[in-house]
């Protein structure tokens, strides 16, 4: 509860967390980002069960700087509502006392990687003190279907394709569509501009009945030239995710500790030196339950990384373990050994 830097208290940030599951997970993720001078806006899935609703509501009144998005979807994979998700936070972000300077997406199975520290000095850095960041290229051929020809979103369920026959029209304002992440680092200017542009709005009108339309939203509007802190010759950029996709095995990585889902990897403890090694921003994904001592392990080292960076007394409650000496006593050929380790 007390700001570590003051780089940190000169350069608040915000965070928008989207979840529906996996209740530890959200306080393990939570309680690593969490820094009093940040403002977090937390969007619950309309469809997750009410206790764990309660659940979340409860924690967020702990801390006068977390708060449940004033609008709350029900959330489809690949569908329009994952966007309006974002959407709904950045609304109730941009009304807040707080002076963030740029605002951070997450999802709940994220871990972060760097600490809040080294993330204020990446968004500062020469490359991106005045850019969004928002990975992505052109829009390729083999993902033109997604925006060329009309989705239909069954809320909480799936996206479908409604076929050749039902054809999009344009893009508005003669945009070129772009494909990338669906995560980002946003400037403020530009979350003002995505709430009050004609343009902004336009493409997301647009953007309704096309397929994960949170994919080429923020990197389509990321290329507009008048847009704040837009880049129109931005590329893939940005190392805002490690991700272990199934088929850059071999190639970006050498195979999954874990176990894939829909072809991203769960990560196992084996995977955390890549991780590590690879310094994004965060990693995706974790899960509480399949794999916990990969999700203790990182948050041990990412805690230990972040307490060692502060510049202001350490406090014991800070740790989430302590030092201690532990002896083992052997006995071998009648000889004892005792060793004496540090955990």
């Amino acid at each position: 509860m007390e700001t570590l830097s003051k780089e940190e208290e000169d350069y608040p940030l915000a965070f928008i967390i989207t979840i529906h599951k996996d209740l530890e997970m959200f306080v393990r993720v939570l309680r690593a980002i969490y820094a009093p001078q940040n403002i977090y806006c937390i969007h619950v899935d309309a469809k997750a069960p009410e206790d764990y609703k309660v659940s979340v509501e409860r924690l967020a009144e702990c801390f006068p700087n977390v708060f449940l998005a004033s609008a709350s979807e029900i959330v489809t994979y690949a569908g329009f509502s994952r966007l309006k998700a974002d959407i709904n936070c950045m609304e109730d972000l941009v009304k807040s006392p707080v002076k963030w300077q740029k605002v951070i997406n997450l999802c709940g199975q994220d871990f972060p990687v760097q600490s809040n520290l080294e993330l204020v000095r990446y968004m500062q850095d020469a490359e991106w003190r005045d850019n969004n960041m928002t990975p992505g290229v052109k829009q390729p051929e083999n993902m033109q279907h997604r925006t060329q020809i009309q989705h239909i979103e069954v809320k909480g369920e799936y996206v479908a394709s409604m076929g050749p026959g039902h054809q999009k029209t344009l893009p508005p304002h003669n945009l070129k569509i772009y494909f990338g992440t669906a995560y980002y680092s946003l400037q403020r200017a530009f979350v003002e501009y995505v709430l009050t542009s004609p343009v902004a709005k336009d493409l997301l009108e647009w953007s309704k009945d096309t397929y994960s339309p949170d994919e080429h939203y923020w990197v389509t509007l990321n290329h507009v030239e008048d847009a704040p802190g837009s880049n129109v010759n931005a590329g893939w950029g940005g190392n805002i995710r490690a991700i272990k996709w199934r088929d850059q095995e071999g190639i970006a990585h050498q195979g999954c500790n874990g176990s894939y889902i829909r072809d991203i990897c769960i990560y196992n403890v084996e995977d955390l030196p890549w991780i590590i090694e690879k310094n994004s921003m965060f990693a995706n994904k974790f899960e509480s339950t399949s794999y916990p001592e990969a999700l203790d392990c990182l948050e041990q080292w990412h805690r230990h990384k972040v307490l060692q960076q502060a510049t202001v007394p350490i406090q014991l409650s800070w740790q989430l373990a302590t030092e201690v000496n532990i002896s083992s006593t052997t006995v071998a050929g009648g000889i004892k050994t005792i060793t004496t380790t540090k955990r």
